[in-house]
C-alpha cells in the first residue's frame, strides 16, 4: 500500500485520524515516535519558526525546504498546509502541487478565504475542479482537504454557509472537508449527515473528546498550530523559571 492509499484509508467515521502538525524535523519525528499515523504541517508554525507571519508571507521555496527535510526523516504519510496555494495564479499553484507531490507529499489543505474574507463559492469550486482535473490528467494522487472558513471568520450564518460550500466542494472533487473552529455537536452532525466526505475538525478550546467526535461522524482531528503555541508557552515559562530561581536545575526536570 502506498502512503497515499494509507493516508486516504485512515479517514474513517467512528475512528478519526489524529493528525500531528509539525513545523520541523524534530517535531515530525516525535509525532511518528509517539504513534501518530500521519503528520501534517502547520503553515503558521513553519512561518513563525522562520520569522514570517502566517498567510503565505513565507516564500514557497522556503516552505518546500522544510517539507523536504521532514520527508527525509519520517515514514508515515505527510500532508502539507498549502493555504491558498502559494502562487499568484492557478498555473503557479499547479506547479507547486506537482513539486510537493513528486517529493512524496500525499495530501494538502486548501482554504477558501483570503485576507479574512470568504472567496466566492463558485470561484473556489472552479479552483478545486481545475486542480483535481490536472492531478488526474497527470496521474498524480493528492488527498485534497478543502478548508472552508465560515466558522473561523464568525460568519453570521456559519452552518448554512458551510453546508452550501461542502456540497459545492464535494462536487468539485475535494477528498475531504476541513471546518476549523466548529465544535457544537448539532453543527458537526449536520455536516457529517450532509456529505459522504470525511470531516476534519481543529483542536480549539472546548472541543469535545475524541470519543464524542467519533460518535458524531468526524473522520480527522488536526492539532493545527496548537502544539506549536503550547511548546513555546512552556518554553517561556521554563526560561523564566531559570531567571527567578537563579538556577538551571529546571532545565533537567
Amino acid at each position: 500500500m502506498s502512503n497515499y492509499e494509507l493516508f486516504t484509508s485512515l479517514h474513517k467515521r467512528g475512528n478519526p485520524l489524529l493528525l500531528g502538525n509539525a513545523w520541523n524535523v524534530p517535531t515530525a519525528k516525535l509525532f511518528e515516535k509517539n504513534g501518530y499515523r500521519a503528520i501534517g504541517t502547520s503553515s503558521l508554525a513553519i512561518a513563525n519558526s522562520l520569522g514570517y507571519e502566517d498567510g503565505e508571507k513565507i516564500p514557497f521555496d522556503q516552505l518546500f525546504i522544510v517539507v523536504e527535510r521532514i520527508l527525509a526523516h519520517i515514514t508515515v504519510p505527510l500532508s502539507v498546509d498549502m493555504e491558498a496555494g502559494y502562487g499568484p495564479g492557478i498555473g503557479d499553484i499547479l506547479k507547486n502541487l506537482e513539486k510537493i507531490h513528486d517529493a512524496g507529499v500525499v495530501g494538502i489543505n486548501l482554504e477558501d478565504s483570503e485576507q479574512g474574507q470568504l472567496l466566492p463559492k463558485d470561484h473556489f469550486s472552479k479552483k478545486l475542479l481545475t486542480i483535481k482535473n490536472h492531478l488526474v490528467k497527470n496521474n498524480r494522487k493528492i488527498f485534497i482537504n478543502a478548508r472552508t472558513d465560515a466558522y473561523l471568520l464568525n460568519d453570521a450564518s456559519a452552518l448554512e454557509t458551510t453546508l452550501e460550500r461542502v456540497r459545492a466542494y464535494e462536487n468539485a472533487g475535494a477528498d475531504g472537508i476541513f471546518v476549523p473552529f466548529i465544535k457544537e455537536k448539532a453543527d458537526i452532525v449536520n455536516i457529517t449527515e450532509t456529505t459522504t466526505l470525511p470531516l476534519n475538525v481543529l483542536s480549539i478550546p472546548g472541543l469535545a473528546s475524541f470519543d464524542s467526535l467519533a460518535q458524531w461522524g468526524v473522520s480527522r482531528i488536526s492539532l493545527g498550530s496548537t502544539a506549536f503555541r503550547a511548546t513555546y508557552r512552556n518554553f517561556e515559562n521554563l526560561i523564566k523559571t531559570v531567571v527567578t530561581e537563579k538556577s538551571t536545575s529546571a532545565l533537567f526536570k
